[in-house]
C-alpha cells in the first residue's frame, strides 16, 4: 500500500506524522510562538490595565476579565483540540496524534484553573461571594476534573498504547461538556454575565477593552502552542528512547 500524501507547495506534509520528522520541526517552531506570545502578553496587559477605560459599573475590578476571558476561552479550545487529536489517533492509529493530545492536557488544565481562580476574584466584588454553584462555573469546574481525569488515567496505565486509547475515549466523551459551558448562560438563568464577544454580533464593549482582550487571548493561544510543542518533544524522546535516531541525538548532543 502506498503512503498517503498531502502535497502543498511541493511539501509532503504527511511525513511530519512521524515523531522522528516532527521532533526537529517542533523545536524550530517553539521560539517563534514563544516570542509572539510574550509580545502579545506585554501589549495586552498594557492595553488592559493602563489604556482601557474604567468600567462605569464595576470600576477597576473589571480588569480581571482580560486574564479571565483569555484563560476561559483557551480552557475550552484546548480541550476541543485535544479531543480532535484523540479522534485522529483512534481513527488512523497515529502515535503522534496521541502524543499531541497528551501534550495539550496539562496546559488546558492550567488555563481552566486560572479561569476558575480569576473568576472567583472577579465574583467577590461583583456578586459578593467567591463561588456559587452557577451553571457556567459548575460546568467549568467539571472541565477541570476532566483534564485531571485524563492526566490521572494517562499516568495510571503503564502501557502507552493502552493509555492513549483509554484517554482518547475519555477526551471524546468529555467534549459534550464544552457546548454546555458555552451555552449555559443562554440555557439557564445564571449569575454569570452573557458573552461580551460573539461570532455573530459586534462586541458590546469599548474598542480598547476589546483590543486588550484579543491581544491576551492571542498571547494565551501562542503560549499554548509553544508549551505543547515543547512538551510533545519530551514525550517523543521518552517513548522513542530506544530508537536509533534518539540515540544518535544523544551521542551528538543535539536538541
Amino acid at each position: 500500500m502506498s503512503q498517503p500524501t498531502l502535497v502543498i507547495g511541493n511539501v509532503n506534509w504527511f511525513k511530519y506524522a512521524s515523531p522522528q520528522t516532527f521532533y526537529p520541526l517542533a523545536g524550530a517552531m517553539i521560539p517563534w510562538f514563544a516570542w509572539v506570545a510574550a509580545a502579545c502578553c506585554i501589549a495586552g496587559l498594557y492595553v488592559g490595565f493602563f489604556v482601557a477605560p474604567t468600567d462605569h459599573q464595576q470600576g477597576e475590578s473589571y480588569r480581571i476579565i482580560f486574564i479571565h476571558v483569555a484563560a476561559a476561552w483557551m480552557s475550552m479550545f484546548i480541550y476541543l483540540v485535544m479531543a480532535f487529536w484523540s479522534g485522529i489517533g483512534l481513527a488512523f492509529n497515529t502515535r503522534l496524534s496521541f502524543m499531541m493530545a497528551a501534550a495539550l492536557a496539562p496546559t488546558g488544565a492550567v488555563f481552566t484553573f486560572i479561569a476558575l481562580w480569576t473568576g472567583s476574584l472577579w465574583g467577590k466584588p461583583t456578586w459578593g461571594t467567591w463561588w456559587v454553584w452557577d451553571a457556567r462555573l459548575t460546568s467549568e469546574l467539571i472541565l477541570l476534573f476532566l483534564y485531571f481525569g485524563y492526566l490521572a488515567l494517562l499516568a495510571a496505565i503503564d502501557e502507552p498504547r493502552r493509555a492513549d486509547r483509554a484517554c482518547a475515549v475519555l477526551a471524546l466523551v468529555g467534549v459534550v461538556n464544552i457546548p454546555i459551558i458555552y451555552f449555559s448562560v443562554k440555557w439557564w438563568s445564571t449569575l454569570h454575565q452573557g458573552a461580551s464577544v460573539s461570532l455573530t454580533s459586534a462586541p458590546t464593549m469599548a474598542a480598547t477593552m476589546f483590543t486588550g482582550m484579543v491581544l491576551l487571548a492571542l498571547a494565551a493561544w501562542m503560549y499554548s502552542i509553544a508549551a505543547s510543542l515543547h512538551r510533545v518533544r519530551s514525550i517523543i524522546l521518552e517513548r522513542e528512547r530506544s530508537a536509533d535516531w534518539v540515540n544518535q541525538l544523544a551521542r551528538t548532543g543535539q536538541s
